[in-house]
């Protein structure tokens, strides 16, 4: 039984020196028949793994430097439907790093490196697979995905980065104005620090490890500072009244805002006042005979299709013609009576002599021929004192004189000059008036982009509008109007318009402009048009359905958003385009395109 025993242990010792010796002689054996290659090769794979060692190491350091920073979350405002760096979380911590390593290509773990590795052979098949220069569409979807996710993280750090420095600033006004602490000297270090990774990243459209590091850093000094400065009260009494500075400074940007575009709604372009200039000069090289439109015998006539425009603008009144002719059964009825001022008459009626209408008429004149109007109308101007040309332009109030200024007409349509006929209006002539004066399509209806009330332009807490007219009495449009100017007459509707001028004068009444007056002025003498024959709305981002637009007789561009401007919308502007002769030598000497 002892030499069994005693045979069992010598046994195992001997496989135990077999497993072990083994393994070393095969190891030692191979290193000795590897070749040179081999030997370098085995070399390198040992330096790539000490390597990766040593960056691992370094990686895990620097993350320990990092941790290091952080404070307890601080919550002073929490709101949920916007991303701020006021509540910063141990979620938002680990979003920040992960952002980081997304952002910083230099900084991409060795993990995404191997993965990389792992897939390349089914990427290159994949590509292989398709023809050159053809992209897949689910690689398109991802890299439109890619992009956007990485814009809208982008934009929540950058909030959070304006956040903190804000923050940082309300905290710094409670120090001491001659403090030189070492708090207040890391508080400032620390909105620099942030404020120039701002503007890096606004500026390269990317953030890198080192600005998330940066946000770390100043989120841990304003959990500090709050340990600091524990009054909350405080706290939120310097951001209100941060809040209400920053109100006031986008209030005084809108106002600037809304100025400007009115400045630009109301001056003249460029390229119309050289179109101008060209047709004034050319204007006067002709002979005296040579300046009459044909067909003045026309004039007069009140049997035919009689319209006036009062308007400066030669491009605009040039489309108004054009389209109103383009979709007229009987072109050689439509007769334009076109009033311009003095400085734009030469240039005018040149471009109607170079452009004339076919067997339709056209008359140019101007308002300083009408003596009886400058008596009348300069003592009102004067007492205006608007500079705003919507309210102290002549040619704006001179629609209120239609039955002077056409002594020998019976009815007549007046056009704005922002306009664009698209059907035929030789209809608007058998329209039964029933007693009325003027024909306008209703601006009444409540959620329609004209609508309008009397008490929105109208003063009705003075008595002189409470007694007379209701708040609740249905509002009309001008730009489209057809007058029946002897009932006109018989009413004497001008006089009525001079009384209520005279007292707006004296009173605040209702709001700059002609359609306030205009509305005392035809009170229960309009008569309603089918809603078709006029849409407005076309000046400014109303949301006029494109239905409405299509059916429309006439198109109204009211608003200071013009066709002919830059600022126009450009949803509409082929509308008024399409009806400009941008080939005209004048129109392409003066750059109208």
């Amino acid at each position: 039984m002892k030499a069994f025993v005693k045979c069992s242990r010598i046994l195992i010792l001997s496989l135990l020196c077999v497993s072990v010796f083994v393994p070393i002689f095969l190891l030692s054996y191979r290193l000795k028949h590897i070749n040179s290659d081999g030997s370098k090769q085995f070399v390198e794979d040992l330096s790539i793994i000490k390597h990766r060692t040593e960056a691992q190491t370094l990686r895990a350091i620097q993350q320990e430097e990092i941790e290091g920073l952080k404070e307890p979350p601080l919550v002073v405002y929490k709101d949920d439907t916007s991303f701020s760096a006021v509540s910063f979380s141990a979620r938002e911590d680990t979003r920040l790093g992960e952002v980081g390593a997304l952002a910083d290509d230099a900084d991409l773990s060795e993990d995404n490196a191997t993965r990389y590795d792992t897939h390349e052979g089914d990427d290159k098949r994949q590509q292989e697979d398709k023809l050159p220069g053809e992209e897949s569409p689910v690689d398109t979807v991802q890299q439109d995905r890619d992009v956007r996710t990485t814009r809208r993280i982008l934009d929540e750090k950058v909030k959070e980065m304006k956040d903190q420095v804000i923050r940082a600033k309300a905290y710094l006004t409670f120090t001491p104005s001659n403090s030189s602490s070492h708090f207040v000297k890391e508080l400032k270090l620390r909105i620099k620090e942030v404020e120039r990774a701002l503007s890096q990243t606004t500026r390269d459209s990317r953030i890198s490890r080192r600005t998330v590091q940066k946000m770390k850093a100043m989120q841990s000094t304003l959990s500090k500072a709050h340990r600091i400065y524990p009054d909350c009260a405080a706290m939120v009494k310097k951001l209100r009244a941060m809040t209400y500075n920053a109100e006031e400074q986008v209030r005084s940007h809108r106002s600037q805002e809304i100025f400007l575009k009115e400045l630009g709604g109301r001056t003249i372009p460029k390229g119309l006042h050289c179109l101008s200039m060209r047709l004034t000069a050319e204007y006067f090289a002709l002979e005296p005979e040579q300046r009459e439109l044909p067909y003045k015998h026309k004039l007069q006539d009140p049997h035919l299709h009689h319209f006036a425009i009062f308007s400066d603008n030669i491009l605009a009144c040039s489309v108004v013609v054009n389209s109103t002719l383009s979709t007229a059964t009987e072109p050689d009825r439509v007769v334009f009576h076109i009033v311009t001022n003095f400085l734009n008459l030469p240039a005018m009626s040149m471009w109607f002599l170079l452009n004339t209408p076919g067997k339709a008429t056209v008359h140019v004149e101007s308002i300083d021929n009408f003596h009886w109007l400058s008596a009348k109308y300069n003592v009102t101007l004067q007492k205006e004192g608007s500079v705003d040309p919507r309210y102290n332009s002549e040619l704006n109030h001179l629609r209120f004189y239609l039955p002077d200024v056409f002594p020998n007409l019976s009815k007549i349509v007046l056009l704005d000059h922002d306009v664009v006929v698209q059907r035929d209006l030789s209809r608007l002539w058998s329209i039964n008036m029933k007693g009325k004066v003027n024909g306008a399509v209703e601006t009444c209806k409540e959620g329609e982009p004209s609508f309008r009330r009397m008490d929105m332009l109208v003063n009705f807490t003075d008595p002189i509008i409470t007694n007379k007219f209701d708040a609740k009495a249905c509002t009309w449009a001008f730009g489209m109007n057809i007058f029946d100017l002897q009932e006109w007459r018989r009413r004497n509707l001008t006089g009525v318009y001079h009384k209520y001028l005279h007292l707006g004068n004296k009173r605040p009444l209702w709001l700059a402009g002609s359609l306030p007056i205009g509305w005392v002025t035809f009170y229960k003498h309009t008569i309603p048009l089918d809603k078709k024959w006029h849409v407005l709305g076309l000046g400014y981002d109303s949301g006029v359905k494109q239905e409405d637009i299509d059916q429309a007789s006439v198109v109204h561009f009211d608003g200071i958003l013009k066709p002919w401007l830059d600022i126009g919308l450009d949803k509409y502007k082929h509308l008024w385009k399409k009806h400009v002769k941008y080939e005209h030598p004048y129109l392409q000497q003066c750059n109208i395109h």
